[in-house]
C-alpha cells in the first residue's frame, strides 16, 4: 500500500510539474513522453489527459477518454500491459514537432495483442514558457484505429464437454429444450388472462412473467422466453401453444437422458451468478457451472475454453481483426456407469428414501450408484428459486443425496466381524454357542439393556447358523471377546475411519462417534452393526469383494481411464477364512430359513446378506425407524455385486430390499 501511495506521488508530481510549465532548455519532448508513457503503464488515464495537445482535447473529451480506455480494457480483460519507448540519444527540437516510435504490449481475452506507434509531440510557446504536449489521436489504443470507429468483441462459447456411460449412451449431453415465449403485441386486450393462465400451466408466479415482460429491451413484435421447458414434457408444450401470444422455439441447454435417476450422481448446470464469478476465475456473466455432482467435481474438464475476437469496427461496417482465440472444447468423460443398470437399480425404490451401489466385484467398476428419492435435473434447472425451496421442503429430502454419507449398517456388518473373529482365532467355524432364549445380557451391570435376536433356532449355534439367520447375540458376544482393541483394528483393515478413494468424495465410515469402544454395550452392539457404527454404501460394497477376490477388497472407479482390477485393501482376510463365509452367504439367500431366501428363484445363485438397521425409538422394546438392506451377488456370474438400503421398513423389515435386488438381478440376466 505504502509503495503505491508513493507511486502516485511522483505520478502527481510529475504532472503538476508539466503543468506548471517546468518544461526548460533541460527537459525535453523525450522527456514529457517518458512521464506520459509512465502514466499509461500504470492505467492512470486522468493523469495522461493533461499531456493531450488541444487539438486532441477538442476531439475527445476528459471524461471520453478515461471512460474509453477504461472500459475498453476491462471488457477484454487487459493484463501485463506494457508500453516501451527509448529516449533517443539527441533530439533535434529546434522544430515544432518531433515523433518517437514506441511499442504497445498487452495481454487480452482474445491472447497477445502487440502492435508499434508513432507519437508526435507538439512544440507550444508563450512569453514565459515552452511545452511539448502529446497529439494524440485513437491509433494509440490500437494501431489502425480512427476516429469514429470503435472497439469490438465477440466471445465464442465452448461447447461444454459431455459425460457417457459404459456403452456410449448420454448421461450429460449438449442438447435442445423448448424456450416458452410471448410476443406482446399478440396478446392486445387479453394481457391479464393470458399472464395468468401462462403463470399458472408454467408453475410461475404472474409477477414473475410481468417482469420479464417489462424489460427495456421489450418491444412490441418481440419475442420474449419466459420459460425453458425439456422436450419430454411435449404435453405442457401442447397445452401452452393454446394461450394466444404464446410462441414455442427451440434452443440449446443442457439434457439429462437419466433424468431422476441419475441425477444425484451426475448433477446438473446453472447460469453463474456473481458469487460464482467473484471465486472462479474466466467465467463471464451469462456462463454455465457445474452445480452438482459430476458435473460439479469435473468442472475444470468439461467447461472447455471460450474463444474471442477483439475487432476495430469501421463506421461502414467493415471490421479489422486485433486478435483472435480460438474455442477449446470442454473434454468428454466416459463413467464405468450403465445407464440401463441405473435406471433399473433407481426404479426398484418406488419413490421410497434410500441409496443403491452395483459394481464389478473383480474390476471394481461402479454400473449404478443412485440415491432416492431424487429430482429431475431437466426440471430442475428451470425452477423459480421458490420452487426449488418447496422441492427442499418436501419431508422425504429429494435433494440429499445418500450415498455420499455412511448410515448405520445393521446385520450387513456380519460377515466382516465374522473375517475379524476367524483371522483372530476369535471364532472357531465348527464351535457353537449356547444360547438361550430370544435376549441376552452379559451380566447385571448392564441394567435393563438386553440384546435381541430376531431367531431362536431353540439349539446352539455355530458360525454358519449365526450368518444364516442373522444371530445379533452371537455377533455381540464375538465382539465382546475379540474386544474393542482387536475390533477397532480388524475394521481398520477394512478401510474403517479412512477416506474412501473413489472419484466422487465419499464420506468415510466410522467405528464410532469417537473412534473408540470404551463402553461394553457399545462394543457388543457394534459387533451386529448397531451401536455407533456407520458405513458408506460404495465402502460397503469394495468390503464385501472379499468374497470374490479371495480376501482381498477391490478399488472402486468410476472413469473409464481409471486403472482397472487394482485393490484397496490387499489380503484383508484369508483365502481359507473368505471361504468359509461365503459358503454361508450361499445359504443365507438358499437356506428355507435364511434371512434372503426371497432371493432363491430359478436361474439365480444369488449369496448375500441381509441386514435392518433401528435408527431411534423412545425405549428398548419399542418400534423404531428401520433401514433394510441386502448385499447379494451371483456366485456363478461374478460381475455384478449390489448393495441396498432402503428407508422405512418397519413393516416389512429387510424383505423388500430382498425383493428389489433379486428382481434387478433377474432382469438384468
Amino acid at each position: 500500500m505504502k509503495r503505491r501511495q508513493f507511486l502516485l506521488f511522483i505520478i502527481a508530481l510529475s504532472v503538476s510539474l508539466f503543468i506548471a510549465g517546468c518544461q526548460n532548455d533541460e527537459r525535453g519532448p523525450e522527456d514529457v513522453f517518458q512521464d506520459y508513457v509512465e502514466l499509461w503503464n500504470q492505467s492512470e488515464f486522468t493523469a495522461m489527459y493533461p499531456f493531450l495537445t488541444d487539438s486532441a482535447k477538442e476531439m475527445v473529451s476528459e471524461e471520453e477518454f478515461v471512460s474509453r480506455y477504461e472500459k475498453i480494457y476491462a471488457d477484454l480483460e487487459v493484463t501485463d500491459l506494457q508500453v516501451a519507448f527509448e529516449p533517443p540519444e539527441e533530439v533535434d527540437v529546434e522544430g515544432e514537432e518531433v515523433s518517437f516510435p514506441f511499442t504497445v504490449s498487452m495481454n487480452t481475452i482474445a491472447g497477445p495483442v502487440h502492435f508499434e506507434q508513432v507519437a508526435r509531440l507538439i512544440k507550444v510557446e508563450d512569453e514565459e514558457e515552452t511545452n511539448w504536449f502529446v497529439d494524440w489521436h485513437p491509433g494509440y489504443i490500437f494501431a489502425g484505429m480512427e476516429s469514429g470507429d470503435r472497439v469490438g468483441l465477440r466471445i465464442e462459447k465452448a461447447p461444454r464437454g459431455e459425460i457417457f456411460d459404459r456403452h456410449g449412451n448420454g448421461l450429460a449431453i449438449n442438447g435442445e429444450v423448448y424456450e416458452v415465449g410471448l410476443v406482446p403485441e399478440k396478446m392486445e386486450g387479453q394481457e391479464d388472462r393470458i399472464i395468468h393462465d401462462l403463470a399458472e400451466k408454467l408453475g410461475l408466479s404472474v409477477e414473475d412473467i410481468e417482469k420479464k415482460l417489462s424489460a427495456s429491451w421489450v418491444q412490441p413484435h418481440f419475442f420474449v422466453p419466459i420459460k425453458r421447458v425439456p422436450k419430454t414434457n411435449q404435453a405442457l408444450i401442447d397445452e401452452v401453444l393454446e394461450i394466444p401470444g404464446v410462441q414455442v422455439n427451440t434452443t440449446e441447454a443442457r439434457v439429462y437422458p437419466l433424468a431422476e435417476a441419475g441425477a444425484h450422481l451426475i448433477g446438473y448446470v446453472d447460469e453463474v451468478t456473481a458469487e460464482d464469478l467473484e471465486k472462479n476465475e474466466g467465467y463471464r456473466a451469462g456462463d454455465v457451472i457445474g452445480k452438482r455432482g459430476l458435473e460439479q467435481l469435473l468442472e475444470e474438464r468439461l467447461r472447455g475454453e471460450s474463444g474471442a475476437t477483439i475487432y476495430i469496427e469501421k463506421p461502414d461496417g467493415a471490421t479489422i481483426p486485433i486478435a483472435e482465440k480460438q474455442a477449446v472444447p470442454g473434454e468428454d468423460i466416459r463413467l464405468t456407469i450403465d445407464s440401463e443398470m441405473q435406471r433399473l437399480l433407481f426404479a426398484k425404490f418406488a419413490g421410497k428414501g434410500g441409496t443403491a451401489v452395483a459394481i464389478h466385484p473383480q474390476t471394481g467398476e461402479t454400473l449404478a450408484l443412485v440415491s432416492s428419492p431424487s429430482f429431475d435435473p431437466n426440471e430442475y434447472m428451470f425452477m423459480t428459486a421458490a420452487a426449488r425451496q418447496k422441492l427442499a421442503d418436501e419431508p422425504n429430502d429429494p435433494l440429499l443425496n445418500r450415498f455420499v454419507y455412511p448410515h448405520t449398517p445393521g446385520s450387513v456388518i456380519k460377515p466382516l466381524v465374522a473375517a475379524i473373529g476367524l483371522e483372530t482365532g476369535t471364532i472357531d467355524p465348527e464351535h457353537t454357542r449356547d444360547i438361550q432364549g430370544d435376549q441376552w445380557q452379559k451380566d447385571d451391570s448392564w441394567g435393563g439393556y438386553k440384546i435381541t435376536r430376531v431367531t431362536d433356532p431353540g439349539r446352539p449355534v455355530n458360525l454358519q447358523d449365526a450368518l444364516v439367520l442373522s444371530d445379533n447375540i452371537f455377533f455381540a458376544q464375538t465382539a465382546l471377546e475379540l474386544g474393542a482393541d482387536r475390533f477397532i483394528s480388524g475394521l481398520k483393515r477394512f478401510g474403517f475411519a479412512e477416506k474412501i478413494p473413489f472419484t466422487y468424495p465419499l464420506e468415510s465410515s466410522q467405528i464410532s462417534n469417537s473412534g473408540e469402544l470404551d463402553d461394553e454395550i457399545l462394543l457388543a452392539d457394534s459387533g451386529y452393526g448397531q451401536g455407533e457404527v456407520q458405513m458408506n454404501i460404495v465402502h460397503l460394497a469394495s468390503a464385501f469383494t472379499i468374497f470374490v477376490n479371495d480376501g482381498s477388497m477391490i478399488q472402486p472407479i468410476l472413469l473409464q481411464e481409471e486403472a482397472k482390477g487394482q485393490f484397496w485393501k490387499e489380503k484383508v482376510v484369508s483365502p481359507e477364512n473368505t471361504g468359509i463365509i461365503a459358503e454361508s452367504l450361499r445359504k443365507v439367500v438358499a437356506n428355507p430359513n435364511g434371512t434372503g431366501r426371497l432371493a432363491d428363484i430359478p436361474g439365480l445363485s444369488l449369496a448375500g446378506k441381509t441386514g435392518t438397521a433401528e435408527l431411534a425409538k423412545a425405549a428398548q422394546g419399542e418400534q423404531g425407524e428401520e433401514n433394510g438392506w441386502f448385499v447379494a451377488y451371483d456366485i456363478d456370474d461374478k460381475d455384478v455385486l449390489v448393495v441396498m438400503m432402503m428407508e422405512g421398513v418397519e413393516q416389512e423389515g429387510s424383505s423388500a430390499v430382498v425383493r428389489a435386488v433379486r428382481d434387478f438381478f433377474a432382469e438384468i440376466r
